[in-house]
């Protein structure tokens, strides 16, 4: 595939002109303003503040791919997304779970194939569409809320809220082409705004993690 074959996969997409996609592409501020409003809230933290920034990249990859539509947009879309995942998996495995730098590490790297493997499954669910490649994640984070409830109990109570919100998000991202005749902006526009929602709340939980393990540790 070339990387400047043009794409088209969204609702509000007509044509092939940089702004086809006004709202999907406009919408992608909550990202920066979430990312704005978290970085103020974790001065001191540096894992916590390499999220934000990896939130604003998210933003800005999006706004990319919604503008040029293009295969290498929606690498620069993708990618900050995996590494958001990624990043937050390693902070959850040090810092609630608690296990030390390289086993936080390695369990992080478990990620890639537990998706290559549940995102086929998630596949075969009719109508899910592209969305299927998100489905391994709320799965994951409601496992980690499961596991982690006696532990750090209000941890786990925010995880499970994030993978509410992240569910919520999904099923606009998912109905965008079905609603597309009846709505013809589509609903991509509210995955964005409650993603940056969750995304920037996933921030503030762990931020919260932290300050509480400082307060028991002081």
């Amino acid at each position: 595939m070339e990387l400047l074959q043009a794409l088209d996969g969204y609702c509000e997409r007509i044509g092939e002109a940089y702004w086809a996609e006004p709202v999907n592409a406009l919408t992608n501020m909550a990202f920066l303003v979430a990312a704005a409003v978290m970085w103020q809230r974790t001065r001191g933290m540096f894992l916590a503040r390499a999220l934000c920034v990896v939130l604003g990249a998210i933003g800005v990859g999006s706004f990319l791919f919604h503008t040029h539509a293009q295969v290498w947009a929606a690498m620069a879309d993708v990618v900050p997304i995996v590494l958001f995942i990624l990043l937050y998996l390693f902070a959850v495995n040090r810092d609630a779970v608690g296990l030390r730098v390289w086993s936080a590490a390695g369990a992080t790297v478990l990620f890639l194939p537990y998706a290559a493997a549940l995102v086929p499954v998630f596949s075969q669910v009719p109508g899910l569409g592209s969305s299927a490649g998100y489905g391994p994640v709320p799965v994951l984070i409601l496992i980690y809320a499961y596991f982690l409830r006696r532990k750090h109990r209000a941890f786990a109570l925010g995880m499970a809220l994030g993978a509410v919100l992240l569910l919520v998000s999904l099923t606009f991202r998912t109905l965008d082409e079905p609603l597309c005749r009846h709505w013809p902006m589509g609903t991509h526009f509210m995955w964005h705004l409650l993603n940056a929602v969750m995304l920037g709340w996933m921030i503030e939980v762990y931020r919260r993690l932290r300050l509480g393990k400082a307060a028991q540790a002081g």
